[in-house]
């Protein structure tokens, strides 16, 4: 069976599937999907550690961005590496690195870009009332509500950020002292 987990076309499936799964965005390629299709003789006991190693080393490989020398470097130490890879899947991962680096990238890319525009702002510095610590009361506090939208819609989702100005209650108070 461990010879199975060998094979390259079924690993390059796995690949795939992977990266529709975790950059893609398309949720609907679950676990047993991926054994069902691609390793249906394939225990589920070894075929659970066998996915989740490859989804690491293309996690690993797409948070890093690498290059190929950088790729080449990091499969070697996979490959050397006690319960590591062999010497075919890195392979088959550097192929389907070389061929989905570009879309994988965009794709993340894509996903951490803030496409949102800042709509609007407003503050005012409130003085807190309640505490757990009897200290902070009548601190003053900084509320800030921005109003984010999507391009091209106006789609507010305000976010308020407290933020205690203790440099501001000492700056007022030497104002008023003097």
């Amino acid at each position: 069976m461990a010879g199975e987990l060998e094979s390259c076309k079924p690993l390059s499936g796995l690949l795939s599937g992977l990266a529709q799964d975790a950059f893609y965005g398309h949720p609907g390629i679950t676990e047993e999907l991926l054994r069902s299709q691609l390793y249906p003789d394939v225990p589920i006991e070894e075929f659970r550690p066998f996915q989740a190693k490859m989804r690491g080393i293309l996690k690993s490989i797409a948070s890093a961005d690498m290059d190929f020398n950088q790729l080449e470097a990091f499969l070697t130490a996979q490959t050397k590496k006690q319960g590591g890879i062999t010497s075919d899947q890195a392979a088959v991962i550097s192929k389907f690195w070389k061929s989905h680096k570009t879309k994988i990238r965009e794709s993340l890319m894509n996903q951490s870009r803030w496409d949102s525009g800042l709509r609007g702002l407003s503050w005012r510095v409130d003085g807190k009332s309640q505490s757990r610590h009897s200290a902070e009361i009548h601190t003053p506090v900084a509320i800030m509500e921005l109003e984010i939208g999507k391009s091209g819609q106006m789609l507010p989702i305000v976010n308020s950020l407290e933020t205690s100005l203790r440099v501001l209650a000492a700056s007022s108070e030497e104002q008023n002292g003097s």
